[in-house]
């Protein structure tokens, strides 16, 4: 008996909760709140400017997925990580519309 089996007796030996099961799960598969208030603001980045959108909470792919929609909606580039999505060129406006098309509270930092 090697310690793999050994592992495995130990792992089967453990009872499984089905409550902790669940919460697990349902965690995992929850959507992001689309009631969170993002922060939309103006930043310069090497001279030039860039619209940042901060305060983000959820998974990596979910912030991609908002970064990507902004970015094809704009025409730009632009980038995400970090809950942080960086959208190259003054698009506040724009930015603030789209999200709040898609449901997010946003609060406007730098506008005119």
């Amino acid at each position: 008996m090697d310690w793999k089996d050994k592992l495995n007796a130990l792992y089967d030996a453990v009872p499984k909760s089905e409550e902790n099961n669940a919460s697990t799960e349902d965690v995992q598969n929850k959507p992001v709140s689309k009631k969170q208030q993002l922060r939309v603001e103006l930043d310069k980045r090497n001279g030039k400017p860039a619209t940042l959108v901060t305060e983000f909470q959820g998974t990596d792919d979910e912030l991609k997925e908002l970064a990507k929609l902004l970015k094809v909606k704009c025409g730009t580039g632009g980038s995400a990580r970090g809950g942080e999505i960086l959208i190259q060129g003054d698009f506040r406006a724009k930015v603030a519309s789209i999200l709040e098309e898609e449901g997010y509270k946003v609060r406007r930092i730098n506008f005119k």
